[in-house]
């Protein structure tokens, strides 16, 4: 049974080691659409986020199913380890075709680790602080995305491309090293074998959290276009190559103190009161970037999105646990970040798609993503008792 406190050796363990695994996929990114296009494909700008996504996607039945049999702390370490072999694979690349091919292995290290992160942290803490715990857990990740999106652009200006990279492997490493370390929860584990890897139809998704599921689906897409788009943007209004990163650092550290805040707000009153104020803030978040013009304007909307973000996703989190069988927390969480992935991919295709390397196309596609937001808002005011039905007709 899970104590009462949250705060404890394994969980600041879980903590740090998700602060460097986020700090080293995400240390890369703003480097990688000038590396593609000194590679001659920048007209591929789009499948840097989407090609990441689709392994992420199509691997989460299996990091599920395996956090649920081998237990949590193997799924982290093959998440974290896929990075650190990354980090050294990208300075040995030389045509576009051999990156966009890495770029889809990369995928499996946000396929495998957080599956197993947040499957760890329902262990651990009670039911009734889940979202505070997922509010805690996320303010480490976020700084994580933070630093390595303002790092790698500085590394990278005062040492070079290679330099960049192999230090998101150590980052990568150090993250593993704390894993090792920590203590498995999983109870009931078995030994792997290779027939664990053999995936049923009724092992991929769980029903009980479509509800969570769809919403993430929908204001993911977002992140996606913001992921592909605000580097080019952040050069249109002014910065300079080594701040590109400034938007996600703006927004990262904007989102932190909500995540807390709404965590806590959610345990009291309720996940999905805190998600309607979440998907309206990312409708306001979309329009302010659509139309950023100014350096001003980009900090105003890096503040807001980051506020929306932060209460939307710590409260998704906690929404799948609870709807989420005990003895199937990985595939309830493999579910919600198929969602997650699905429509962080296709946020970052259609927005490349419809950016076509002109900034003038750029404010659409986020107009695109305001509107999904909608839906999702109108979703939680007039759709939840409908899904809710289906599922239990289909059960």
């Amino acid at each position: 049974m899970p104590k009462e406190k949250i705060f404890g050796l394994q969980f600041g363990l879980l903590c740090l080691s998700s602060f460097l695994f986020f700090g080293s996929f995400n240390m890369i990114v703003p480097d990688l659409y000038d590396y593609l296009t000194s590679l001659g494909g920048g007209e591929y700008k789009g499948y840097v986020i989407s090609l990441f996504t689709i392994t992420a996607g199509l691997s989460r039945p299996f990091s599920g199913k395996l956090s649920d049999t081998i237990g949590r702390i193997p799924v982290m370490i093959i998440g974290a380890g896929v990075c650190f072999f990354m980090g050294f694979l990208y300075p040995l690349l030389g045509t576009v075709w051999a990156f966009l091919l890495l770029r889809l292995f990369h995928g499996f290290s946000t396929g495998f680790k957080p599956t197993g992160t947040a499957a760890y942290i329902a262990d651990i803490v009670p039911a009734h602080r889940r979202g505070e715990a997922m509010g805690y857990s996320g303010l480490f990740g976020s700084l994580g995305m933070a630093a390595g999106p303002s790092m790698g652009p500085m590394i990278t200006a005062n040492y070079g491309l290679d330099i960049m990279f192999y230090t998101s492997s150590v980052f990568a490493l150090l993250s593993v090293i704390i894993l090792i370390g920590m203590k498995e929860t999983l109870t009931n584990k078995v030994k792997f074998s290779p027939r664990l890897l053999m995936i049923k139809r009724d092992e991929i998704i769980e029903p009980r959290v479509f509800n969570p599921s769809i919403l993430f689906l929908l204001t993911s897409f977002s992140f996606g276009i913001a992921l592909t788009l605000m580097p080019d943007l952040t050069m249109s209004v002014g910065f300079e190559q080594e701040n590109k990163g400034i938007f996600f650092t703006i927004f990262v550290f904007s989102s932190l103190a909500i995540r807390i805040i709404a965590g806590k707000a959610s345990d009291k009153y309720g996940r999905v009161i805190v998600l309607k104020y979440a998907a309206f803030a990312i409708v306001i978040a979309d329009l302010m970037v659509a139309y950023t013009t100014t350096q001003e304007m980009l900090y105003i909307s890096s503040v807001v999105f980051g506020v929306a973000v932060g209460m939307n996703t710590p409260t998704i989190y906690a929404w799948t646990i609870d709807l989420s069988q005990e003895k199937a927390r990985g595939k309830g969480l493999a579910t919600m970040y198929i969602a997650l992935e699905i429509g962080i991919g296709l946020g970052a295709f259609i927005a490349g798609y419809i950016y076509n390397n002109q900034i003038e196309n750029l404010k659409y596609a986020f107009i695109i993503g305001a509107v999904l937001a909608f839906i999702a808002l109108l979703f939680l005011n007039f759709g939840l008792n409908w899904t809710s039905k289906l599922v239990k007709e289909s059960a």
